[in-house]
């Protein structure tokens, strides 16, 4: 995985809030942090300009912000401003410091960054290069009332229902009672004999959109203080994040900012304003400060400390920044009137990289754990195989576990008490697979994952492979070794009995052995895998491990080669001798048969085209090319070639002399069905009849080249045969790496990159080496029972079966990105039975070493 852009202090200048209302028009309510410095004085600060630059930058700075007079400042006034007080110009114009951000003027940026409906609820950006201002504006609703209604079940609504149509029925009689016959004098309304009654020419003038206000007021009946402020309430608001990226960042921060804080940030806000005008309600407090605190010609600072401390929406875009700005989690705290309303985001960031980064993102991955351990088998989604993931990962806590399980325990729910039931029994030495398994059905394997999903995702948890005291550990490629005397203390502190840190980690990567040889005995074990665990949670060490590739010798790739060229002869061979015998074995009667039934379809044809005729001529002279292979000793010449069959070469390593082919028929017999079975050619209007006889010089022609034909295949037959006969007979030996015969000079070693995706010769290689290892007889491994103590597999027949049976179980891990080290987790088997197999195929594997 990749690391994303993250924003930091440069590329992420502020967070700034804009509503707009009906009344007033937009507004700019509230911006963090108080002083977003342009971007020009930024790079001033890194880079000297000269005078002239200087002074052409304070006239600009110095110029009117609402674009139509001047200021009229001194600039020794403009250059001693901190952007904290006011400034009074000649002309007696108010410079308030809070109405400047970024180098815009608000009124400005209050205009331009509240867009119009059609960007509800999606992406809005605008460039002021090189800034840029990405939003999610959130609009009212289509009713005009930001208040969302509670749903109510059927039940209460047909209630409801029926009060309604029982209070209209009772307010009906009555009417009829009181005033049964009412006149139309002045033609307003007339009543019906139901008594309803009807407005006339007054409902014709009242607009749509009153009535539709006038519905709501008498649908829910409000105060007249709250129908006031709901007239006068709010159309939008947005939540704008300003931005300074570079040119081949800026639209993966862009993204990565939409996705994980701005759209999100902003559906929370839409919560809370929809259940308790909650933005409303803050940006008036927040308004009406900056107002008394623009009259009192207030200090900025002391104004931001005030509204930090009085709202709670202010306060929520201040810990949004100073989170975001360092790639730390921001937890927002709104206090609505409903309650406090809590919500984190965050930007999702790797804990582990599989290679070093480029050298401009150095700093931002420094400390990470660098591992392959997340190459997955086969190429479907990881996501798809959770049993990979159950099997192969452990769940290493960043906290101690017993505060955690303090933090949850403050909220007794059903979810909080099975996620302590998770924490409980998770260990960096056991898989998830194997946590479900010890929590006696208490928590399923579907729950297991869901709770190391979530504490990975929240930064509470990494998942490692578990930890073994027989896996080798070394120190990190990627440490962050400025770090190590602050770690040194802590480490000092929490495992006194343990050597120094930089002790410990030169000792680990000085001779790479199993961790377990560091362990002065084995009652210390406990303690010195709690030691690699804080040394893995740090990004101190990271687990040597191995990986393989099989490996074919030359002397498989010779054998399979020979094995394939003697099948290839035979089938030559056989097809030979099976021509000769329909030659010889087929009657007169049998060929005239065929002669007469040749010469009726060449009669029934002669109307097809020219293209027709030639094919199949074509394919005649094929079928009868390939027959005449085999037929005369004199034609063939394999009277003085002795062909060997390919396994009387393996078996008795003697060249047999091949059988004589029987006689072939007669000329005459040949030249006839040779001949009959040509298609004729198409023939011209002044041809003879369409059964005429072909020529005697047709027939010598044709008779000749076939002759040529059969020559020429019987002859690479028997060069074929007599080249395969004279090379030598694979030999197998008990180790082919040093297997330095003369026939296998030329050949080199080949490597299958996945021998799960092998095909062809390289499938053929892997059964060959199947058949060696269960040939082979080696001895098994000592058995330690106290019967079979030191007692080996007698004749090593039952382990060499062993061994090539669990060889296309394994192969699939030969790949070159599986470590051989996961084998046991993912078959469910003991390490040290999976490392004795894995020891006896090691003559055909190619292993590596790295993280």
């Amino acid at each position: 995985m990749a690391l994303p852009v993250l924003p930091n202090s440069s590329n992420f200048l502020g967070v700034a809030l804009v509503i707009n209302r009906n009344r007033d028009g937009p507004r700019f309510v509230f911006h963090y942090p108080p002083h977003i410095v342009p971007v020009a004085d930024r790079r001033n600060e890194e880079t000297d300009l000269d005078a002239e630059e200087d002074d052409a930058l304070l006239d600009k700075d110095a110029g009117p912000t609402d674009g139509l007079t001047p200021y009229n400042v001194n600039i020794s006034d403009f250059m001693s401003w901190d952007q904290d007080d006011h400034i009074i110009t000649d002309s007696g114009t108010q410079i308030v410091p809070w109405e400047h951000v970024a180098g815009f003027p608000t009124k400005d940026l209050e205009s331009i960054l509240t867009p119009a409906r059609a960007y509800h609820k999606t992406l809005f950006q605008i460039s002021l290069d090189p800034l840029y201002f990405v939003s999610y504006p959130i609009h009212k609703p289509a009713n005009g009332i930001w208040k969302k209604r509670k749903s109510k079940n059927k039940q209460q609504q047909q209630q409801q229902q029926q009060q309604q149509q029982q209070q209209q029925q009772d307010k009906a009689k009555h009417e009829n009672a009181d005033a049964p016959n009412l006149s139309n004098e002045n033609g307003d309304e007339t009543v019906d004999q139901d008594g309803e009654a009807h407005v006339a020419s007054e409902a014709d003038n009242v607009q749509v959109k009153d009535m539709a206000e006038k519905a709501a007021t008498d649908k829910h009946p409000t105060a007249p203080d709250e129908t006031e402020d709901k007239i006068s309430n709010m159309t939008m608001f947005n939540l704008v994040f300003i931005l300074n990226p570079t040119k081949h960042e800026a639209k993966d921060l862009i993204d990565t900012m939409y996705i994980n804080i701005i759209r999100k940030v902003n559906k929370a806000y839409k919560y809370v304003q929809q259940h308790s005008d909650f933005v409303w309600k803050e940006s008036k407090k927040i308004l009406q400060l900056k107002d008394k605190a623009r009259e009192d010609k207030r200090k900025m600072s002391l104004l931001w400390e005030q509204i930090l401390q009085n709202s709670s929406l202010a306060a929520s875009m201040q810990d949004l920044y100073d989170a975001i700005s360092r790639n730390k989690i921001a937890a927002l705290q709104l206090e609505t009137g409903e309650g406090t309303i809590t919500h984190s985001v965050q930007i999702p960031v790797p804990f582990h990289i599989a290679d070093f980064p480029p050298q401009d993102r150095e700093e931002d991955s420094r400390g990470l754990w660098i591992t392959t351990a997340n190459t997955f088998v086969g190429d479907n989604d990881p996501l798809e195989e959770p049993h990979h993931l159950d099997k192969n990962f452990a769940l290493l806590l960043m906290d101690d576990d017993k505060k955690i399980i303090s933090e949850l325990s403050s909220d007794p729910d059903d979810t909080t008490q099975m996620m302590v039931e998770f924490v409980r029994h998770s260990k960096p030495t056991m898989s998830l697979h194997q946590v479900a398994q010890q929590t006696n059905n208490i928590l399923t394997l579907s729950q297991v994952r869901k709770y190391a999903q979530h504490f990975i995702f929240w930064r509470r948890a990494i998942a490692i492979p578990p930890l073994h005291a027989r896996d080798v550990y070394i120190l990190s490629p990627n440490a962050d070794i400025s770090t190590l005397p602050r770690a040194s203390a802590v480490w000092a502190r929490q495992f006194p009995f343990a050597p120094a840190l930089p002790n410990f980690l030169s000792d680990l990567s000085a001779a790479p052995k199993p961790y377990k040889w560091f362990c002065p005995s084995k009652s210390f074990r406990p303690d010195y895998l709690a030691m690699l665990a804080w040394l893995m949670r740090g990004g101190w060490v990271t687990q040597l491990c191995t990986f393989a590739y099989v490996i074919v010798w030359p002397e498989i790739l010779y054998e399979v080669d020979y094995a394939l060229e003697a099948e290839e002869v035979s089938r030559a061979k056989q097809a030979q001798v099976a021509a000769v015998d329909d030659l010889e074995h087929g009657g007169p009667e049998k060929e005239a048969s065929a002669l007469s039934k040749e010469r009726k379809r060449r009669g029934s044809n002669l109307s097809g085209t020219v293209s027709d005729n030639l094919s199949a001529s074509t394919s005649t002279l094929q079928r009868t090319a390939s027959v005449a292979g085999g037929l005369d000793r004199s034609i063939s010449d394999l009277s003085t070639v002795s062909v060997t069959d390919p396994h009387d070469n393996i078996n008795n390593n003697e060249e047999q002399p091949a059988t004589s082919p029987p006689n072939s028929p007669p000329l005459s017999l040949l030249r006839e069905s040779t001949y009959d079975d040509l298609p004729s050619a198409p023939m011209s209007p002044t041809a003879s009849r369409p059964h005429s006889q072909p020529t005697l010089a047709e027939q010598v022609a044709e008779k000749a080249r076939l002759e040529r034909i059969a020559d020429k295949a019987a002859r690479e037959l028997a060069e074929k045969a007599t080249a395969h006969a004279r090379k030598a007979v694979p030999k197998a030996t008990s180790r082919p790496s040093t297997n330095n015969a003369p026939h296998l000079a030329g050949l080199d070693p080949h490597i299958i990159l996945d021998a799960k995706k092998a095909t062809g010769k390289e499938s053929l290689y892997l059964s060959a080496i199947q058949k060696r290892l269960r040939e082979k007889r080696t001895e098994g491994p000592a058995l330690k029972s106290k019967k079979a103590a030191g007692k080996l597999d007698p004749g090593g027949k039952e382990w060499s079966e062993r061994v090539a049976g669990y060889w296309p179980v394994f192969w699939k891990y030969f790949n070159g990105r599986c470590a051989l080290e996961r084998i046991a987790l993912m078959e469910e088997m003991k390490r040290k039975e999976v490392w004795n197999l894995l020891t006896a195929m090691s003559e055909y594997l190619l292993c590596v070493r790295h993280w």
